[in-house]
């Protein structure tokens, strides 16, 4: 784009430069001749005065020789005899013009100009005074009429390429600007198109490149956000498999021996290790995303939702010889989050619970009000968790529940801390009153978002309860 643009304004303006300095040339040139010959009219005309007075040889040769080109030998006299005289005629000078020539200007009474060696003569009639005309020669060489036309051309060739070279110089710079943005919208759709999902493009240059920008950045955004919820879905999807999956495993272990059983528990733990790998890549090449609500008026009853799930759990507890407790879920509370992300997080604690702690460790779901929020803990009495900030990192903690495990995805914590923080709260991980690990879940009924100074400021009331309901 950018050499066809300055090959276009080479073009154009060398025909510019063309169409003007030909024509203005030929008129510089023409000029220079004209000039020339009205230098030899004005040098003829000097000889009027004298032809009209007298036509002596001698007087006529001095005043020849007075004039310019009579002195430089360029100018002559032709008078014609006189027959009321009886004079013979008189040649004064050097004729270069031809006979013919000057009787043809003589008998018409009109100037001409006749082509001779080495230039041009100027043949210019004038009256006697005995009544005949003389004709006055002037020889013009080649040099006075083209005089200065040389030098003219060339500063008109100057001016010319001048010119030009100015326009290409500033169709270049215009080729740059435009060129450089469309290298970079083509560089950052490169980058893309290799997977590079943070590329954006400048948004600089003209104003359609400039909209190209807009319209790339968006894209990539739309991009970037389509495929982290599709990963997303995949790794929660994946991570809501092992709710079924645990129990899977743990009656797949009291079938006994034999070689059904033992196909049937290598079979379980095939496909748990299989969706422990897809949630390992999609966490692996998932962003981080906010926000898990459904939208404007999502949410559910947080006890309803705790009272069904542990159900489904206690069911298990009891092959397992675990005692439950369940406590606080004797009244309505809707929180601002869409059921099944709640569901979700309660099965990723509760299944944690089962797969890393040892049959028969107890486990407790109590439930708090606070003016304007909810508090969630699941505790058990196992062993607990030895570094629990590791186990609260994002993306790296290394336990995906209460307990912290080899092989664990890490995503169960992921899912619980989403979840809170989609309302301004948060997780953290301490020691229960069982013993073991205890992960307690802020969910703010008003679903501001996390970091507005209010809401920290009034958590700590509802934290110094819990910890005198804790000892209680």
């Amino acid at each position: 784009m950018r050499w066809a643009l300055v090959k276009v304004c080479l073009a154009v303006t060398a025909m510019v430069v063309i169409a003007f300095a030909v024509p203005l040339g030929l008129v510089i040139k023409e000029m220079a001749r004209d000039r020339a010959f009205s230098d030899a009219e004005r040098q003829a005309a000097t000889i009027g005065p004298t032809l009209s007075i007298t036509t002596d040889r001698a007087e006529l040769e001095t005043a020849v020789l007075t004039t310019e080109p009579g002195g430089e030998g360029r100018m002559a006299v032709h008078v014609p005899a006189s027959e009321e005289s009886d004079s013979r005629p008189v040649e004064i000078g050097t004729r270069r013009a031809t006979r013919k020539d000057v009787e043809t200007v003589r008998t018409s009474g009109r100037a001409s100009i006749s082509e001779v060696t080495g230039g041009s003569a100027l043949l210019q009639p004038t009256a006697l005074g005995s009544g005949g005309i003389a004709v006055v020669e002037v020889f013009v060489p080649e040099g006075e009429e083209s005089n200065g036309v040389a030098t003219a051309w060339l500063m008109l060739a100057g001016v010319g390429i001048a010119l030009i070279v100015g326009s290409v110089a500033v169709a270049d710079r215009l080729g740059v600007r435009m060129v450089k943005p469309a290298q970079r919208l083509a560089g950052a759709a490169h980058d893309l198109g290799e997977g590079r999902l943070g590329t954006r493009v400048r948004e600089e240059g003209p104003t359609e490149l400039r909209s190209a920008a807009v319209a790339f950045n968006s894209m990539a955004d739309q991009v970037v956000q389509l495929l982290a919820n599709e990963r997303e879905l995949a790794a929660d999807l994946s991570h809501r498999l092992r709710t079924p999956l645990t129990v899977l495993r743990l009656n797949a272990a009291s079938l006994g021996e034999g070689p059904a059983a033992e196909q049937t528990r290598a079979a379980v733990e095939q496909l748990e290790h299989e969706v422990d790998t897809i949630i390992r890549t999609a966490r692996e090449q998932r962003p981080q995303t906010q926000g898990l609500n459904s939208g404007p008026g999502a949410g559910c009853d947080v006890s309803e939702v705790i009272r069904e799930r542990m159900d489904f759990w206690s069911a298990l507890a009891e092959d397992e010889g675990r005692k439950v407790r369940l406590a606080g879920v004797d009244r309505t509370v809707r929180i601002p989050v869409a059921r099944p992300e709640l569901v979700a997080a309660l099965d990723a604690l509760l299944g944690n619970v089962f797969r890393h702690t040892p049959e028969g460790t107890a486990f407790a779901v109590d439930v708090h009000h606070s003016g304007d929020a909810v508090i969630v803990l699941v505790s058990d009495a196992g062993g607990g968790i030895a570094d629990p900030k590791a186990a609260l990192a994002r993306g790296g903690s290394g336990g995906g529940g209460t307990r912290a495990s080899v092989g664990s995805t890490g995503l169960g914590l992921d899912i619980v801390r989403r979840v809170a923080e989609s309302t301004g709260g948060d997780v953290r991980i301490g020691r229960s009153v069982l013993g073991g690990t205890e992960v307690r879940i802020w969910i703010w009924l008003d679903g501001r978002g996390p970091g507005q100074g209010g809401r920290r400021r009034r958590a700590g009331r509802p934290r110094r309860r819990l910890r005198s309901v804790v000892r209680s």
